[in-house]
């Protein structure tokens, strides 16, 4: 039995211990600290602590994600071109973990409230562009560990899903602490209500992605995508019954459980990056490479995408439809010292897991090109693996589902105190627009070619040609 498990090894079919899993899955909870931070409050924080206009940071958002989206490509190519001392991609965590952490930390500086509004626009544009390119610096090569652990099926799985744990870890402690961080830090009462539906959502994954090698024995690795977007679909349609038709305060119940069946369905999104690995070994059958930087900035460009457009709609439209961010009620205390406050709070928090998933992450099957990987060979590769393209697709659509009402989650507990052209907008972006994405999502799942049993294929082939 030994001697079969070395054997397998030697080919790339690690077993991994749990102390590597969870070590791995720290670092996606580390950049979830941030990451949902920015995702879920920056804009609330431009537009209601420093009043920015809406127009301009839908337009700051969407133009630092475009400047992204040529910088990620950048970093996947120069990070498979390289091979450093302390790993291939674990370096990238410790030396991008430290400017990464002062990045975020001045993100929210409360100085800022008092600067003029050209200052205001000038700190915003810095602070937020800068912080986003070294979040891709820690991001790419860390997605790319993955694919370097082993090439085992079931391991990548186990991965996955407890690397999606802890970053629904991440998202349920920011988007729940960071309304009650606020309150606590302004000695306010805290609103429950909101603090649970801004976070309630992540509630599934701590069911269903432990249990997801059960699942996709169950139903199949399409009939789960199929099962968990039906469960939201209905959540969405029970969220917008609610918001029509009755008052939301005296429903709170319905309003909580229909809100966990949409975050059921959202974990779609989660489930994706278990496709990033596949994707690479086709790659490499194909090709002889594997590039796991350059295809997981792909993945990035494509989830940044799906983020970037998220968050240039929201606010560009909501302002066309009448409610604007900047005069409305605020959903949340304006205090500039209580956002700087959270925010380092969650920054310093994520630096310390980065170092863990530094510490426990090992990298067993890592290669570096005999000559540099360029732009062309890159966009070559985009244009001949189909498989990438249908991901990256599906990263683009499920992430713009999951984040365009992110920030509106804020106000929907309260919807019925705000004006009638208000809640149709609120409502626009909680329910509707994420519930026909997914519609969207479907499709392309179900036009996915990669089965296991074709993938187990081509690894076998990938093993015979280095026997």
């Amino acid at each position: 039995m030994a001697t079969n498990v070395a054997t397998q090894e030697a080919k790339g079919f690690y077993k991994l211990s749990w102390l590597q899993r969870i070590g791995f899955g720290s670092g996606d909870l580390a950049q979830n600290l941030i990451f949902q931070t920015v995702a879920c409050y920056l804009m609330i924080y431009l537009t209601t602590v420093l009043k920015i206009n809406p127009a301009f940071v839908s337009g700051l958002i969407l133009t630092v994600r475009l400047i992204d989206c040529f910088w990620s490509p950048v970093v996947g190519r120069y990070i498979d071109n390289r091979n450093p001392k302390l790993g291939k991609y674990r370096t990238y965590l410790l030396y991008g973990g430290i400017p990464l952490t002062v990045a975020a930390c001045l993100l929210m500086l409360p100085q800022a409230a008092t600067w003029s509004m050209g200052m205001k626009i000038v700190y915003a544009s810095v602070s937020y562009t800068v912080l986003s390119m070294i979040y891709s610096v820690v991001n790419i090569p860390y997605g790319s560990i993955m694919a370097s652990m082993t090439r085992d099926n079931d391991e990548v799985l186990i991965l996955t899903s407890t690397r999606m744990v802890c970053a629904n870890i991440g998202q349920i402690v920011v988007q729940a602490g960071f309304p009650i961080g606020l309150a606590m830090c302004v000695h306010t009462a805290i609103d429950w209500n909101q603090a649970t539906f801004m976070a309630i959502g992540t509630i599934p994954a701590f069911v269903i992605l432990p249990s997801l090698p059960i699942l996709k024995r169950w139903l199949g690795k399409k009939g789960l995508y199929y099962t968990l977007l039906s469960i939201g679909l209905a959540g969405f349609a029970l969220l917008f019954t609610i918001g029509k038709f009755f008052d939301v305060e005296n429903c709170n119940a319905i309003v909580q459980i229909a809100k966990v069946m949409t975050g059921v369905g959202l974990l779609v999104g989660s489930l994706m990056w278990a496709l990033v690995p596949e994707v690479i070994t086709e790659a490499e059958y194909r090709t002889g490479n594997r590039p796991a930087a350059t295809v997981n900035a792909l993945a990035g460009v494509a989830f940044k995408a799906g983020f970037s457009i998220a968050g240039w709609i929201t606010p560009l439209v909501m302002g066309w439809i009448g409610f604007n961010f900047a005069s409305e009620q605020s959903a949340l205390a304006t205090d500039p010292m209580a956002w700087f406050t959270v925010t380092c709070i969650f920054a310093i928090a994520g630096f310390v897991l980065l170092m863990l998933c530094f510490m426990g992450s090992k990298e067993n099957i890592t290669t570096t090109p005999e000559k540099p990987v360029s732009f062309g060979e890159m966009w070559q590769e985009f244009k001949a693996n189909k498989c990438l393209q249908l991901v990256l697709s599906i990263f683009v659509v499920v992430f713009l589902a999951s984040f365009i009402s992110g920030p509106v989650n804020a106000y929907y507990p309260k919807l019925n105190e705000y004006s009638a052209t208000a809640q149709n907008a609120i409502l626009l972006f909680t329910t509707v627009i994420p519930a026909l994405l997914l519609v969207v999502v479907g499709y392309l799942v179900h036009k996915y070619p990669l089965t296991d049993e074709k993938l187990d294929q081509i690894n076998k082939e990938i093993e015979a040609r280095s026997l």
